[in-house]
């Protein structure tokens, strides 16, 4: 919401007051640099951080949106393990020895009927010392026999992983960084209609302080003009004592008057050159009005609610509609393919494959984060978000009407005054000439000069006003680049007088 132009130039006088400037200001104010203010908003783009930030803010999220752009994409790696393993194995040959002593006992026992009748006795006798002598030799075999393997592999493989089905958790997850982007975006908007607002304040603030300084030194001047002329007329028994003392207290209060004036003239230019990062800025673009009425307040309210902070609580709303969708992914399977091929198969363990391809799926049955909780809980932060962007845009209908009236009334008010001050002006002269030839009292000069101070002073602050409540109206209405356009079409100039 833009404040009254009497606030603001208090404000300034304030500021002003508290912050200590060089005696010479007012050369320093004619040696600074002119700059228009186009000029002025082309230095802003490149003179501010905050801008900046801005800006690297929105890269980073069109980057982040990019680099999640691919998530369907397979995954495929590569590894290489150096591998040093050892094998043990153990076997029991206990039974195998007395199958083997019996088997051969019975073959044994059954050669002597296989061979002549002459030669059977000799057989059976050999049989038998042999059948005698086979547990001794097979108790020479051990009963577990164990065999240890120690090797060396290099394993270089291939693997390779690709989602076929994530529940919607995909879609989820590009969707909030669509939005990311919108955000950011919506966000370097805002700043940089922030900053652009802010250098209109500073800009015509520095003229308005200075036209405000001009207007203090003529008071202070003629007030002092009239103290020498009471001086005179005092000195010429016309007029008494207590009427120069008057007119003594009414020039010292105008000298009070004009040196806050400077302060705040010194201060307002340090302003503009902060914001501009530039050292003596001379503002040549005068404050302005159109005397002409604004278009229908009507007219202002269809973009509203496509300014930078409908935009954000929009960008938010879709941020938090993309959690619903990753809350709700929890519930569902997923499925994806997978694979894995071996580059040393020379080298290979005894039970690893050469390659290996297959599909899979897995869904969760029972989690120990509640996620019907988490659902709730992310239906609730959309609705919360949906509720947030109606409001920014009921806000930014309301901000645009109260602006509007702002605009309309300054306008209004400062096309009263250049009647004012005219008759002001015609007012002090009469007054002075009759207090001259002894017709009218000092107290009447001093009224009729302190209304005329007061009807320029308030012109220009009128001015400034009009000025800022016509940024504040486009601002809330999405138009604050048509600033420009207002004010080369302004037919009403209030330019600063030279400092004397």
């Amino acid at each position: 919401m833009i404040r009254p132009a009497p606030f603001l130039l208090r404000a300034m006088l304030l500021t002003g007051a508290m912050t200590p400037w060089p005696a010479n200001a007012q050369s320093m104010a004619a040696d600074g640099v002119a700059l228009t203010f186009q000029a002025a908003e082309a230095r802003l783009e490149h003179a501010s951080p905050a801008l900046a930030g801005a800006d690297h803010a929105v890269n980073a999220a069109r980057e982040t949106q990019a680099a999640l752009a691919t998530l369907r994409r397979p995954v495929v790696s590569a590894s290489a393990q150096y591998l040093q393993y050892q094998k043990t194995f153990s076997v029991d040959l206990s039974d195998a020895k007395g199958d083997a002593v019996n088997g051969a006992q019975d073959l044994l026992a059954g050669l002597p009927a296989t061979v002549p009748a002459p030669f059977q006795e000799i057989a059976a006798e050999i049989t038998g010392r042999l059948s005698q002598a086979l547990p001794g030799l097979f108790a020479l075999v051990p009963d577990t026999l164990s065999y240890r393997y120690r090797e060396t592999v290099f394993r270089p493989t291939v693997q390779a992983a690709m989602p076929l089905y994530t529940g919607g958790a995909i879609p989820a997850i590009e969707r909030g960084a669509a939005a990311g982007t919108s955000l950011a975006r919506a966000q370097a908007d805002q700043a940089r209609e922030v900053a652009r607002i802010n250098l209109i304040r500073v800009y015509f603030g520095q003229l308005a302080a200075q036209s405000l300084e001009a207007s203090a030194l003529q008071s202070r001047d003629a007030l002092a003009k009239l103290y020498g002329d009471a001086v005179k007329l005092e000195q010429a028994g016309v007029t008494p004592r207590a009427v120069t003392l008057q007119a003594q207290v009414a020039r010292d209060t105008a000298e009070g008057a004009y040196q806050r004036a400077s302060l705040a003239h010194g201060s307002a230019r340090g302003d503009l050159s902060e914001v501009l990062d530039m050292t003596g800025v001379r503002p040549t673009t005068p404050l302005f009005v159109d005397s002409r009425p604004l278009a229908p307040v009507a007219s202002f309210l269809g973009r509203s609610g496509e300014g930078p902070q409908a935009r954000q609580a929009a960008a938010g709303r879709d941020l938090a509609g993309a959690g619903v969708d990753l809350a709700r992914s929890r519930y569902r399977p997923q499925a994806f393919a997978f694979g894995e091929y071996n580059l040393n198969r020379n080298n290979a363990l005894p039970t690893e494959p050469d390659w290996i391809v297959g599909v899979g799926a897995r869904i969760t049955l029972l989690s120990n984060v509640d996620r019907g909780h988490l659902l709730a809980a992310a239906k609730e932060r959309e609705a919360a978000a949906a509720a947030t962007e109606a409001q920014a845009r009921k806000a930014a209908d309301a901000a645009t009407a109260r602006a509007w009236d702002l605009v309309e009334g300054a306008r209004r008010s400062f096309l009263l005054l250049n009647s004012s001050i005219a008759a002001a002006e015609k007012n002090l002269r009469v007054q002075q000439v009759s207090f001259r030839e002894g017709e009218a009292t000092i107290t009447a000069v001093l009224a009729a000069e302190a209304a005329l101070s007061a009807a320029r002073t308030q012109r220009i602050a009128t001015a400034y006003e009009y000025d800022l409540a016509l940024a504040g109206l486009l601002a809330a209405s999405n138009r604050l680049e048509a600033f420009g356009d207002h004010l080369a079409r302004a037919d009403q100039r209030v330019l600063p007088e030279p400092v004397r």
